[in-house]
């Protein structure tokens, strides 16, 4: 018991000290900032949800008390509770069957566990990092003008004057930057929290600490509904306000979901072909250099999710030999 607190005080040392960083403005705290989910993920996974508990207190109760109330908010929110709770999940399971005891030379079997689905985790997943990314634009202001003109303006004066650039063309760019940046937000805290529960996994499942079993990520699916929110949020993005901006942060976490699984199917699709690893790392390289061929994982996620295409796949696929 003592091993395990010191372990969750640890990690909930390193994970406080990881987003405490960004106060430096080096650009290498931009990456620890990033990843200070980690080490409370794999405490969680690998010690369990109440590890991963008293490090997230110990460490958000030491930031409140060095940097005040508003570091420790943000620091519960943004990192001690999606570590926790992502990490429950990952954890959660029910019997489906009762293991057999070894008798009489017999092997024992053991009992069939179901986990808790990833499609289901990577929306708990979009969900978090919507919130987020919500309450970061609220700190600017609660009305859609004034989150805009916020945003204007910081970006401004990151951007500053550019010799040789007309200051229309500049107000042009700042302008198109402001109605990207709250989608662009929640598409990075996405996809860093899911890489982070990534990252945990692995390292729990190396160590040995994992208690279950790694599960089969080409099979992730979103529950049906999520079609339908995705539509809705897309519908109510257009009204514009702070309505229409939290709306555009919920379909851009929505997409980037469907991505996942687009490329889960991806993976799918590709099984037993002679040249799956040109595929795969051709699209991988394409979409990290360029950016814009996540837009065809998005569709190959909703229309995955709407046609059915891997489970038909894996229907006509003929079963592997058995040794």
């Amino acid at each position: 018991m003592i091993t395990n607190i010191l372990i969750a005080l640890a990690a909930g040392a390193a994970s406080a000290l990881m987003f405490a960083s960004i106060i430096s403005g080096a650009l290498v705290s931009l990456l620890l900032f990033y990843l200070a989910p980690l080490p409370l993920m794999v405490a969680c996974l690998g010690w369990g949800p109440l590890a991963a508990s008293i490090g997230g207190i110990s460490a958000a109760t030491g930031l409140g008390l060095l940097f005040g109330m508003p570091y420790l908010i943000a620091f519960v929110v943004t990192v001690a509770l999606p570590s926790w709770w992502l990490g429950h999940l990952a954890l959660l399971g029910r019997p489906v069957s009762d293991g057999v005891p070894a008798a009489n030379g017999v092997a024992a079997i053991a009992p069939v566990v179901e986990w808790y689905p990833v499609g289901r985790i990577l929306l708990w997943v979009a969900g978090f990092a919507a919130l987020t990314t919500m309450g970061a634009l609220l700190t600017l202001g609660t009305d859609g003008d004034t989150i805009v003109g916020a945003l204007r303006n910081a970006l401004a004066r990151i951007m500053g004057p550019r010799g040789g650039v007309d200051s229309g063309d500049a107000e042009q760019l700042v302008n198109a930057l402001v109605t990207i940046a709250p989608a662009a937000a929640a598409i990075v805290a996405i996809t860093t929290l899911t890489l982070n529960l990534w990252l945990a996994g692995k390292i729990t499942a190396t160590s040995g600490r994992l208690h279950r079993a790694w599960p089969d990520l080409k099979t992730a699916t979103l529950p049906p509904l999520t079609l339908v929110a995705l539509c809705v949020a897309i519908a109510v993005s257009f009204l514009g306000d702070v309505f229409g901006i939290f709306a555009m942060i919920v379909s851009a976490t929505l997409m980037m979901a469907y991505a996942l699984t687009g490329f889960a199917a991806l993976h799918t699709l590709t099984l037993g072909m002679k040249t799956r690893m040109l595929w795969l790392c051709s699209t991988y390289a394409f979409v990290l250099v360029l950016g814009w061929p996540i837009l065809a994982m998005v569709g190959l996620g909703i229309a995955d999710a709407f046609f059915g295409f891997r489970q038909r796949f894996l229907q006509r696929r003929p079963p592997s030999p058995v040794a």
